[in-house]
């Protein structure tokens, strides 16, 4: 098996992904690696540009310290990778056969024997089993996990990726207008989800990372279940979480809404949520530390049993997931990461009975919302 060669062009696809690269680059040198191999469509994504739905079979980008990139994937991904990504090197695998001899022939060109390699160990689409063969296949090289250095390079956006950010929100506020102007009752979750949906897609968004959540208060607990086909009945709160998806790149929001009329307490929770999500947001600002903006939300909240965070680092993402990955940069207690201008947080309050949440960009002045549905209380016919 050899690497195929594509035709000749500039060493990236942009001046985008040239900075991207440079920078991690100049990381590699100065840890001594000679290459790095990921596989997280994020990451990948985010080096080269390569947007797809094939990353559900194993995907390879091999980042050498000099030279050309390689890109392994399976053999029917070619013409993707022609049309994409010219600049990398091809090194395809066939159905039937072992990605890691394909993986192992990449790295091997990018790192000599006895040389230092980092892989994306934490990536959910890097399998424990492939992994295993690539090192055997390769003993004499030194393995580092090189996780930390995609995920520090991610964090902070870029200038031209904040746009995308701005737009992705404007999909998602006007998709959560759609949803609520849905909302009825009657009306069933799975209308909503429609509405939601047909609104992001219409509006010129991609297929989000993650499919929207839409569900009863009484169903809040699971975090993670979406719509059913279950009416709408006066006196219930609905919670809609959702995010639009522009060149990979999201921007989460939710909304609490009353159908027909406020159940007891409702006012009193929004009023909480609320309170503390504006804590957090007057508490997230460069320096300070992740901690400090969850001591800030339970604060105002009172919240006795904490919670497992109040927010988390959002940006490019793939399903089936919006924040690229399974593990994320939460802002959570006791957090000892410092905040940064140009991260991008999906700032949550969520308390008993009420949740509201926003995408905000840190600045050097602080946080600015980038979602900006309206965050009054709200009860819909």
């Amino acid at each position: 098996m050899t690497a195929e060669l594509l035709p000749a062009c500039p060493p990236a696809a942009n001046q985008e992904h040239s900075r991207r690269l440079a920078w991690l680059r100049e990381r590699m040198r100065l840890l001594r690696l000679d290459a790095v191999a990921v596989a997280s469509p994020e990451a990948v994504y985010y080096l080269t540009g390569l947007d797809h739905h094939g990353y559900f079979a194993f995907t390879l980008l091999v980042v050498p310290l000099r030279g050309d990139l390689a890109l392994v994937t399976r053999e029917m991904e070619r013409s993707t990778v022609r049309a994409q990504v010219p600049h990398c090197k091809h090194v395809p695998f066939g159905d039937g056969t072992d990605p890691a001899t394909a993986a192992a022939l990449a790295i091997a060109a990018a790192a000599a024997p006895h040389g230092r390699v980092g892989t994306e160990d934490a990536a959910m689409f890097f399998p424990p089993a492939i992994h295993s063969r690539i090192r055997q296949a390769l003993p004499d090289r030194e393995w580092l996990d090189a996780t930390p250095l995609l995920s520090q390079a991610m964090a902070v956006k870029s200038t031209i990726e904040v746009e995308h950010m701005r737009t992705a929100a404007a999909l998602s506020d006007a998709a959560m207008a759609a949803g609520i102007a849905t909302a009825g009752t009657g009306v069933g979750e799975h209308d909503v989800a429609a509405a939601v949906q047909h609104t992001m897609v219409s509006g010129g968004g991609q297929q989000p990372g993650f499919v929207p959540m839409i569900r009863p208060l009484r169903l809040l607990d699971q975090e993670h279940v979406s719509w059913a086909q279950r009416p709408l009945e006066p006196g219930t709160g609905l919670f809609v979480e959702l995010s639009g998806c522009h060149l990979r790149y999201h921007a989460p929001l939710s909304r609490t809404v009353y159908i027909g009329r406020l159940p007891d307490s409702a006012a009193r929770a929004h009023a909480v949520a609320l309170a503390g999500w504006h804590a957090a947001l007057a508490a997230l600002r460069p320096g300070v530390l992740t901690g400090e903006v969850y001591a800030a939300w339970q604060r105002a909240t009172g919240v006795p049993t904490p919670r497992h965070h109040c927010g988390y680092l959002v940006g490019i993402g793939f399903p089936p997931s919006w924040v690229g990955g399974g593990e994320v940069l939460g802002i959570r207690p006791g957090g000892q990461v410092a905040v940064t201008a140009g991260m991008t947080f999906h700032l949550m309050s969520w308390v008993p009975g009420h949740v509201v949440s926003d995408t905000v960009l840190v600045t050097e002045r602080g946080a600015e919302p980038l979602t900006n549905t309206p965050r009054e209380l709200k009860v819909v016919s």
